[in-house]
């Protein structure tokens, strides 16, 4: 349950539109929200067809470019961490922006945990037999149904989630590079056949987009002890993603900031795969020696709260003699406030290690 007793929670429904400008409202919503503006809010979503990568992670590695450019689906970078995602029309976004004190002071795996079992339980009431599965999916008998993600910025918790109502598995196939290891993992032979999507699992009889919302709304209301006050979004939210898209989510520096020369130009590159996810350092060194970081860079499809803390490790580790590296990381995250989700300070080490031992 929420701790307290709460005021309704806002809900609103901003309908469909681009990727990047759907982006750009969410962190809208998470100013508004840090700042006081807004209350506790559930937010409804559709997208354009768009492909999204993590915060953290590399467009040309995880997007086929050429044939989304070619077919009109827009690239977009998400503020949250994980793996790249496809959009369409035939997929319901939703998403929480609370206040970390209403979960009663629970890390990201705990809410992550009660914020996916409450939406399977919404689901549930569709007739599907949807269930959490960790460490961040709704899955029916294996296969995902919905894939979620978050992260907290200072007391603001963010969270968000993406139903398959009636997406086409092979439109995400070709926009998306899905690693073969990644489907062997799970021994399917496609992507296709790791997904699943209400019209599948409801024989076509698929409920409206208004049902879908109400049964998801219920598992919250049930599992989380919350009411609803249904709203329009605000002008001043309106304006605050306009601006955001303009300046900085909208723009192909921000799309592509990972996709630049300078990766490029990395000399060592090393990886690990965690219950966390996928985290891949790439690493430059300087001096005749090779003794000390001159540069490095982490990406991958792991979730980390708030995504900008990686900035600041990277920043803490330049100039930094290599056999030093381990005690800098394990004192940076001793020292700031980072939630993960089983992503530990030891695959950071590792990364490194092994891109040093690669290189």
């Amino acid at each position: 349950m929420i701790s307290s007793a709460p005021d309704p929670v806002r809900v609103i429904d901003t309908g469909m539109r681009g990727a990047r400008a759907n982006i750009a409202f969410d962190q809208a919503m998470i100013d508004a929200h840090h700042s006081g503006e807004i209350p506790n809010t559930i937010r409804f979503l559709r997208f354009n067809p768009g492909a999204l990568v993590g915060r953290h992670q590399v467009v040309s590695r995880e997007i086929h470019r050429g044939y989304c450019e070619a077919n009109g689906i827009e690239i977009a970078r998400r503020i949250t961490g994980g793996g790249a995602i496809y959009f369409d029309p035939g997929q319901l976004g939703w998403e929480l922006v609370f206040s970390r004190a209403a979960f009663g002071g629970a890390d990201l795996g705990g809410i992550t945990q009660r914020i996916c079992q409450a939406a399977a339980r919404g689901l549930r009431t569709l007739g599907v037999d949807a269930r959490f599965r960790p460490r961040n999916d709704i899955e029916v008998e294996g296969r995902k149904l919905c894939g979620t993600g978050g992260f907290f910025d200072g007391s603001t918790v963010f969270y968000q989630g993406t139903l398959l109502i009636e997406s086409d598995p092979a439109e995400m196939i070709k926009a998306l590079n899905v690693p073969r290891a990644k489907l062997e993992k799970r021994k399917l032979d496609s992507a296709a056949q790791r997904v699943v999507t209400l019209r599948e699992l409801l024989a076509g009889d698929v409920p409206g987009y208004g049902d879908i919302q109400d049964a998801l709304l219920s598992g919250f209301e049930t599992d989380l002890g919350i009411s609803f006050d249904r709203q329009e979004p605000t002008l001043a939210e309106e304006a605050r993603a306009r601006e955001l898209f303009d300046t900085e989510i909208g723009t192909d520096t921000f799309v592509f900031e990972l996709d630049n020369p300078a990766i490029d130009a990395m000399t060592r590159f090393g990886e690990i795969t965690g219950p966390g996810g996928t985290l891949r350092a790439h690493l430059r060194l300087e001096d005749p020696q090779n003794s000390r970081i001159r540069e490095i860079l982490f990406s991958g499809d792991f979730f980390i709260s708030p995504p900008r803390i990686l900035f600041d490790l990277e920043t803490a580790l330049e100039g930094v003699f290599v056999d030093e590296a381990a005690s800098v990381i394990r004192e940076f995250f001793d020292n700031a406030a980072v939630g993960t989700i089983s992503l530990t300070p030891a695959m950071f080490e590792a990364a490194l290690g092994n891109a040093l031992d690669g290189g």
